[in-house]
């Protein structure tokens, strides 16, 4: 889909059929091409081809751990089931996210909001809440993709009538729009649409310019600063395939130190939204190929995390807290290279 292209002139199912078509030819960015193949399903009213890609992604998962974030699949699943009928099936798959306790902060705030959109506001805060438990850390500045599960969380609260709480307070100091977090999700702006007012309308119309302004700064944030992680298995592969960058990666434990290291430094002189990439060597080996240069190049090295950062590959560093270290150690991130 070009960006250029107006949203009521795109075909999505054409656009869906292309995405899948890519998704075979780079299996390695399958996931996040089929998701998007499914979010074009859902938006041509195609509900049940995209609930077929999502199982399709969901089979690929049994059979191979390749997927990288399945608890998302299955919450963006169950909501598209939820929206032609299949409820029972819905709601059996959001407790198995919520018993799973994801540790993505995306999946908790799309199973939540199935919930709210169905008129389920006391499992929806239920819900909200839960994640926000297990992902936000008390007395921390909560991470950029936790924000959502606190705003939903207020808005959940004041359409129950609830008095704020801590996290309310705390939703209300990230929210940097003009217009208060209370006042976008005050109950009442539903009745204000009704109204005869034109003070009432011109009321709306600055909440939706705000509402709106939020969505497209979180859109328009930029690509993670990302440090490129080579598995151990990958890097050596790498390293016998090409020697020449021997000088790069003296040994893997000095390749996990220098990464670690760099992320803080990075971060105590105040550089935002960093993040961590894994490599793989074909992968490389196609993206020095696209760029009619030798693998043996080291400055391909930062261009070629850069450009898997820009395809949403990257994950958000320091991990959540409780959350496996990105070394792929297995150990979480505190016991492993987030120790002191």
């Amino acid at each position: 889909m070009r960006p250029d292209t107006p949203a009521e002139n795109v075909d999505h199912a054409a656009e869906a059929a292309r995405l899948e078509r890519t998704a075979g030819l780079y299996p390695e960015d399958a996931e996040a091409l089929l998701l998007r193949a499914a979010a074009h399903l859902e938006v041509s009213g195609d509900r049940p081809a995209a609930t077929r890609l999502y199982d399709r992604l969901l089979s690929s998962a049994a059979d191979s751990p390749a997927l990288e974030n399945p608890s998302l699949v299955r919450a963006l699943k169950a909501s598209n089931l939820w929206e032609y009928d299949h409820e029972a099936e819905a709601r059996a798959i959001i407790d198995g996210v919520r018993a799973a306790a994801p540790r993505d902060p995306a999946a908790w705030v799309i199973v939540a909001e199935a919930l709210e959109s169905h008129d389920e506001l006391e499992a929806a805060h239920v819900t909200f809440t839960e994640g926000a438990r297990l992902l936000v850390a008390d007395g921390a500045e909560p991470p950029y993709p936790t924000h959502p599960l606190l705003y939903g969380r207020h808005r959940v609260r004041r359409m129950l009538g609830l008095d704020h709480d801590e996290w309310d307070a705390l939703a209300d100091t990230l929210h940097s729009m003009p217009v208060s977090l209370d006042e976008l999700h005050d109950p009442k702006r539903v009745w204000s649409l009704g109204s005869d007012n034109p003070a009432d309308l011109e009321a709306e119309i600055s909440r939706l310019r705000a509402e709106l302004g939020a969505y497209r700064e979180a859109l328009s944030r930029p690509f993670p600063v990302a440090m490129l992680h080579w598995p151990a298995g990958e890097l050596a592969e790498l390293l016998e395939a090409y020697p020449a960058l021997a000088a790069e990666y003296p040994s893997y434990e000095d390749h996990l130190a220098t990464i670690e290291a760099a992320l803080r430094e990075l971060a105590s002189s105040g550089t935002p939204n960093l993040g961590v990439v894994p490599g793989t060597v074909p992968s490389y080996e196609a993206f020095a190929a696209s760029e009619s240069a030798s693998p043996t190049d080291p400055t391909l090295l930062p261009q070629y995390a850069t450009t898997l950062a820009a395809r949403g590959l990257a994950v958000t560093w320091p991990p959540q807290r409780g959350a496996a270290c990105w070394c792929g150690s297995g150990r979480t991130y505190g016991e492993c290279h987030g120790a002191e």
